[in-house]
């Protein structure tokens, strides 16, 4: 009989594959607030459906409808008016749909864009923080570097505390963009971070020295210190998170192989 040759998957097949892109809900919602202005059913000045209505519309939870709207108000292409709730901005239809264009365009999951623009504000952000912190304000960093590290001495990654506090001195830099910006960032560095499982023991204890060094640099009021010790600690989290992602990167065929003998181990609990 002939030998029955394994067929062996070219290396070029793989690489002319492209991810899929999927979709977010606040992604396609903004989409169809985009179509509205192109055809004009939503014109500049126009009111915005209560966040309600437009999730019960959508068929979306409302934290979807709030992401999307929240979006489009950092932008400008929306603007809160008393007593006129939520209206589209008096901008040119050509112009809003383009600036829309370019709200669903920024991608969320692009880590590397993500680190590097942490980087700019960060180091800003704790610069101006040092300068300008209220006694309240150091209080609050103080408090949230005390509750990071309690969390983080457990072996938990305490990503909200480690949130709050970066948060913490975005506020004391008393600058509302530069505070806004880091806020719209930092949950996605943080989310980043979790999935990729970057905050092992080791790397911990050292963000809690890396943390203590920011933070007393800022109460000190010593600006240089402050950027210096910001921009330390965000590229070490920027390598941790590189070195941490290639060492969960697996080939296809291991993670069939670790399917298959993890099917293995179930059937055999189940006899």
């Amino acid at each position: 009989m002939p030998r029955t040759s394994v067929s062996q998957t070219r290396p070029d097949v793989l690489a002319s594959l492209s991810a899929i892109d999927v979709a977010r809900p606040a992604d396609l919602i903004l989409r169809q607030l985009r179509h509205l202005i192109a055809t004009e059913t939503l014109r500049p000045g126009d009111r915005i459906p209560a966040e309600r209505d437009l999730a019960r519309q959508f068929g979306v939870g409302r934290s979807h409808v709030r992401d999307a709207l929240r979006r489009l108000e950092f932008y400008g292409i929306l603007k809160t008016q008393p007593q006129s709730g939520t209206v589209v901005a008096s901008l040119g239809g050509v112009a809003l749909t383009s600036l829309i264009g370019n709200v669903i365009a920024l991608d969320r999951d692009d880590i590397a864009a993500i680190l590097e623009t942490r980087v700019i504000l960060e180091i800003e952000t704790a610069r101006l923080a040092a300068e300008r912190a209220s006694r309240e304000d150091r209080q609050a960093i103080a408090q949230a570097q005390q509750a990071f590290r309690a969390k983080a001495l457990t072996g938990d990654p305490a990503l909200q505390e480690d949130l709050a506090l970066h948060l913490a001195i975005a506020h004391a830099a008393h600058n509302a963009v530069l505070a806004s910006l880091v806020g719209m960032i930092a949950p996605d560095v943080m989310r980043h971070h979790g999935e990729q499982r970057t905050c092992t023991r080791s790397r911990l204890d050292a963000v809690i020295d890396e943390h203590q060094t920011i933070c007393a640099a800022i109460a000190s009021r010593n600006p240089t210190d402050a950027a210096a010790a910001m921009g330390l600690h965000a590229q070490m989290a920027r390598k941790q998170y590189e070195r941490q992602r290639a060492l969960n990167v697996v080939p296809v065929e291991g993670r069939n192989t670790a399917r298959a003998q993890q099917g293995r181990r179930t059937r055999k609990r189940t006899r």
